[in-house]
């Protein structure tokens, strides 16, 4: 397998660190540019190449592309907060779509065969069918989604005109941290439950609110696909040994587990390997949010030798606590 360098755009970020860490271990030759605005140097490991910037520089863009002679982008960074961007819509047009059209141009002039890029499934907005599928209506209900399916179609186009092909990886509900606790989730502030649910073990947090008890699923809460984002990483790093396999191929597969937990499962499972209960605020639904959303994960199974090692709740909380601990540490709380 010819491992070309890669560039890692949000390298310092969740999902993009994880990435790093996955071809570092790999053996990959790997370039990080990260603008800093959500993401963290410290995430970034020790001899990397690791440039300060903004993909939308295209001065910059090809002077890493060219100096580092780069063959392959992993495409993270991006903003992914959805009520933010039914606040703010032009920001996230902004940040995920004009930039990653420019991302794009850049690699195209720079001679860039492979890109991988960090979708998501809120292209699918609300599915009639749970799992669903790739072929699936793409109907984005938000900003965000929708930001995400232009990118998507802009590659598809792209690689029609110029020598180059993509894999579109739509992820459902990532968790979890390295388990070495090498990175995890960092954000201040974040959103995701899992993430929500440690804090307020470790009492960062008062408690966790409900959003919605009403749902059509056997507890009445919302119902989602968690995946370990270190499966997750081991997923990009397959599908880039695919694209260069096969360069006449472009892929768009789902990311997920195709099984789902539900909000109160989830905090059953904190309070289990925590041993103390989360304080519960039940509260009323979000607007747009689906009964249950889960993958159907058949596509990807049968296109790479993907096989998950870390499908399990209770360990995606394990190693979530665990970089929470870790991240205390880090920046010197109590």
């Amino acid at each position: 397998m010819t491992r070309l360098p890669v560039l890692v755009t949000g390298g310092a970020g969740y999902i993009g660190s994880h990435a790093v860490l996955a071809l570092l271990d790999a053996g990959w030759d790997v370039t990080v540019i990260d603008n800093l605005t959500t993401g963290f140097r410290f995430a970034v490991p020790d001899g990397v190449a690791f440039h300060e910037g903004d993909i939308e520089d295209a001065a910059l863009m090809a002077r890493i592309i060219a100096e580092r002679g780069i063959g392959a982008v992993m495409h993270f960074a991006g903003s992914i907060i959805v009520p933010e961007s039914v606040e703010n819509p032009l920001k996230y047009y902004h940040n995920n779509t004009a930039k990653s059209r420019a991302l794009i141009e850049s690699a195209v002039k720079g001679g860039v065969k492979h890109f991988i890029f960090s979708s998501t499934a809120a292209t699918y907005g609300i599915p009639e069918v749970s799992p669903v599928n790739e072929d699936s209506p793409k109907l984005p209900i938000n900003p965000y989604g929708m930001s995400k399916l232009m990118t998507e179609i802009m590659l598809a186009d792209t690689a029609k005109a110029h020598p180059l092909n993509y894999c579109a990886l739509r992820y459902f509900n990532v968790a979890g941290a390295d388990p070495a606790a090498r990175s995890g989730q960092s954000t201040a502030g974040a959103t995701h439950l899992i993430k929500v649910a440690v804090e307020a073990a470790l009492g960062k947090r008062a408690n966790v609110q409900v959003f919605g008890t009403d749902y059509d699923t056997p507890d009445g809460t919302g119902v989602r696909d968690y995946i370990h984002v270190s499966d997750l990483a081991a997923a990009h790093v397959l599908a880039l040994e695919e694209l260069i396999a096969s360069p006449d191929q472009s892929l768009t597969m789902n990311c997920g587990y195709g099984r789902g937990f539900s909000v109160l499962e989830v905090l059953d499972a904190v309070d289990r390997v925590t041993n103390r209960r989360i304080e519960r605020i039940m509260g009323p639904r979000r607007a747009g949010d689906p009964d249950s959303l889960i993958s159907d994960n058949r596509r990807i199974k049968q296109t790479l030798p993907w096989v998950p090692q870390h499908a399990d709740l209770d360990q995606i909380v394990t190693h979530a606590l665990a970089w929470e601990r870790k991240l205390s540490e880090i920046r010197g709380e109590g």
